[in-house]
């Protein structure tokens, strides 16, 4: 594996890059993505961030976010995914960037997932709160001085990756990389209305009726969340609205995992873990061919949603002391 050192004087010498974020983004990989693309610019290099879809309209606080592409626009001397574990999480920009290795484009994986598969010619992975994290030191070894536009990106990905730095896995760097981004104007409460509070009247309802058909299993250890279709269509809302209520059943005092499944499409489901510790949900997902992080992680299912919900169950169960 690289250095972030190595990678920021690979970068020094390109004169242009494409920056590659995942699919159904976050504010950490839309916040990695444009706080580098933002470095290099300063820099004077040609950049441009890229994402397969629209962004989820949190994120359009910041306005450097309408700058997002969904597909190429030129050939940069480099690539750089950020925040992605393997390719596949590029969703349809997977095509792309298979092209530009077939072309021989230079590839660099910056990312903090534990599942990251190294898949790029230049890798740097060290598993932290937030992958904005490692941005902001790559940031430093670049020697760029955050203007306050890079600085809100930055804070964007470690507050909604941290969870608004309660997660398990925040520790004195993430409040040290919060604090250098507050003090070049990374507005932490900015981003944690936007892109963790603020809601639609439709999202609160969709909310409040997923969780009050909360099911409790494993003696009331697992919580399952299921979000179907339907509700998504009786109430109006996107699927990036399910974002968050995941995270409701950790917040009951007995139980150590919670699971959210969204229906992507009849027999298909979109699969969100969290975990307060005791399980280690990335070997779960593993297990289905996902993965993530110790304590929050993801996967896709099929077949029926009984059958979904007892291979889940079992999973976690043989993982449970």
């Amino acid at each position: 594996m690289n250095t972030l050192g190595e990678i920021a004087e690979i970068l020094k010498t390109k004169k242009s890059a494409a920056i590659f974020t995942h699919m159904r983004p976050d504010g950490d990989t839309v916040g990695s993505g444009m706080a580098l693309c933002r470095a290099l610019t300063m820099l004077g290099k040609r950049c441009e961030v890229l994402n397969e879809g629209e962004l989820p309209d949190r994120f359009g606080y910041l306005p450097c976010m309408k700058e997002v592409r969904t597909s190429p626009s030129f050939v940069p001397e480099i690539f750089i995914c950020v925040d992605t574990s393997n390719p596949s999480r590029l969703g349809l920009l997977e095509s792309s960037y298979a092209v530009g290795i077939r072309k021989r484009i230079p590839t660099v994986n910056i990312d903090h997932h534990v599942a990251n598969t190294r898949y790029a010619q230049y890798n740097f992975v060290r598993e932290r709160a937030s992958n904005c994290e490692n941005i902001a030191e790559l940031v430093r070894l670049l020697g760029v001085t955050p203007d306050k536009t890079l600085a809100d990106c930055l804070m964007l990905g470690m507050v909604t990756d941290s969870g608004n730095f309660s997660h398990g896995d925040v520790n004195g760097d993430t409040f040290r990389e919060a604090a250098y981004a507050a003090d070049f104007g990374g507005d932490a409460a900015q981003a944690a209305y936007h892109a963790m509070k603020k809601q639609s009247k439709g999202r609160a309802a969709l909310y409040a009726e997923t969780v009050s058909k909360l099911r409790y299993l494993l003696g009331d250890r697992l919580a399952v969340a299921f979000v179907p279709l339907s509700a998504l269509e009786k109430y109006g809302v996107p699927a990036h609205a399910t974002e968050g209520i995941v995270d409701f059943g950790l917040s009951v005092d007995t139980v150590e995992v919670s699971v959210c499944l969204l229906e992507v499409k009849r027999g298909q489901y979109k699969v969100s873990f969290r975990s307060k510790g005791e399980v280690n949900v990335n070997e779960v997902a593993g297990v289905f061919g996902g993965g993530g992080h110790v304590l929050a992680a993801g996967c896709t299912l099929f077949g029926d949603l009984e059958e979904a919900v007892d291979r889940l169950r079992y999973a976690v169960e043989q993982r449970l002391s």
